[in-house]
């Protein structure tokens, strides 16, 4: 087997996004916010300079004057027969829900770049969690996560190529700010690598099913009554019922090509372990270094990170952790005000026991909204939180609640092992400085591979 051509760049996550993204995209249809806009910024700047995608021309990119008309712009392109993408956070993708619902309901191939982040309720935050992307949980899009700037650059072809294969909407996102404009020397796979994996004739079904007047006129988004709108939901089953198996099978092929073990649910940790965190986003980074920490002293315990949360595959899940462990603590990066509890926590109760799998228990906790930092004291919390005598469910941490005294309690003096150095760079506002700190960062990662 021939080597894998293999290419080390400083880059962070929007930038990953925009790269690989580009290469399969057509039409590229945007508009700013952040903390998603660099994402489209770079698409455009690679259009203007004339980069062919993997259908040998530029792509077409075209600003429209909000998300709801960017959403509606793909949608269109879609129905002509482009594969087309786009980029969003927050608030743009609440505009974007009704046409999300029609990408998925005409089984339209798009492709959504999410830098997830806050949503404004009490008051609007620019900063990273996931309250956007479990507001679209709901319409059937297909949903991949990348939970380091290394993972988007590795995922990023496996959302494209997932949804051309199963001619589904995939949502593929990330934490803004924290990884979204985090900055890693990160492994590129050769473009022709990735180019080997399009199956070219899904492309051309896709393609021969375009809206055309002259040769393909036909009927979509009509209205139907109740004799049949049920019955034709339904009968779309069929259809969705494979995307587990077209993403297991990218995800098996980023595996093979980058080295790094991907799966809708990936383990890591003791495999005896008895206490397990599930987790997606940047806090399985922080996650994996305190299960190392941890076991290192004797403990038992793991983490399975999320790939796939949509669709949710029950089985997986349940194949993914150990038959050893006795507790689970599920964390998510939002809150829902008068639910039993957080989205992902919910999916994993209900998964289970249709898995028929019986821990002690399995609580569910909120942690780092508006990008609160977690720490791996934090992470380490948690762990000793499922093995106290006195637990709740619904619990918080990375904060101090004295109002309604659902947070836990933190070791301060748990500190890992480190050898890096960190530096704090000052700046008067204005004055250039995080955009030259920024670049020093960049030189500094190319030149050390660090």
């Amino acid at each position: 087997m021939a080597e894998i051509k293999k290419t080390m760049k400083s880059v962070d996550g929007n930038t990953a996004a925009a790269m690989e993204s580009y290469y399969f995209t057509e039409v590229a249809a945007i508009y700013p916010i952040t903390p998603s806009s660099p994402m489209a910024e770079l698409v455009d700047v690679m259009s203007s300079k004339g980069t062919k995608n993997y259908f040998g021309a530029p792509v077409k990119v075209v600003e429209m004057q909000s998300e709801a008309g960017a959403s509606g712009a793909v949608h269109g392109a879609l129905q002509g027969g482009a594969l087309a993408t786009t980029f969003t956070a927050s608030q743009g993708l609440l505009l974007m829900i009704p046409n999300i619902y029609k990408w998925c309901g005409e089984l339209l191939p798009a492709v959504l770049h999410v830098a997830a982040r806050s949503l404004a309720t009490r008051a609007l935050s620019i900063f990273g969690d996931h309250q956007d992307v479990y507001a679209i949980r709901q319409t059937g899009i297909t949903m991949i996560v990348s939970n380091s700037v290394q993972e988007i650059a590795d995922l990023t072809p496996v959302a494209h190529l997932t949804a051309i294969d199963s001619s589904v909407p995939v949502c593929h996102f990330f934490d803004g700010f924290r990884t979204s404009h985090e900055v890693q020397n990160v492994e590129f796979i050769d473009e022709e690598e990735w180019k080997k994996l399009l199956p070219m004739d899904k492309v051309e079904e896709f393609r021969a099913r375009a809206l055309n007047p002259h040769t393909h006129a036909v009927t979509r988004g009509g209205a139907e009554n109740d004799d049949i709108y049920f019955q034709a939901r339904e009968a779309q089953n069929t259809h969705f019922e494979h995307v587990i198996d077209v993403a297991s099978k990218y995800f098996e092929e980023a595996s093979k090509l980058t080295g790094r073990k991907y799966a809708p649910f990936v383990y890591y940790g003791d495999e005896k372990a008895t206490k397990v965190i599930i987790a997606m986003g940047s806090v399985t980074e922080t996650a994996m270094e305190v299960v190392d920490e941890l076991n290192k002293n004797g403990e038992h315990v793991g983490l399975v990170k999320v790939h796939l949360y949509r669709p949710f595959s029950a089985k997986l899940l349940s194949n993914a952790i150990p038959s050893s462990v006795k507790k689970i603590a599920v964390l998510d990066r939002t809150k829902e005000t008068g639910a039993m509890g957080e989205p992902l926590y919910l999916d994993v109760v209900a998964a289970l026991a249709s898995e028929n799998r019986k821990f002690d228990q399995i609580l569910g906790g909120r942690y780092g909204l508006s990008s609160k930092d977690t720490q791996p004291k934090d992470i380490k919390a948690v762990y000793d939180f499922l093995s106290s005598a006195n637990n709740w469910n619904g619990f918080t941490v990375g904060i101090k609640d004295d109002v309604t005294h659902l947070s836990i309690p933190v070791d301060d003096k748990f500190v890992i092992p480190h050898n890096y150095t960190s530096c704090l760079f000052y700046g008067l506002g204005s004055d250039g400085t995080v955009s030259a700190n920024k670049s020093s960062i960049k030189i500094i990662g190319d030149a050390t591979h660090q």
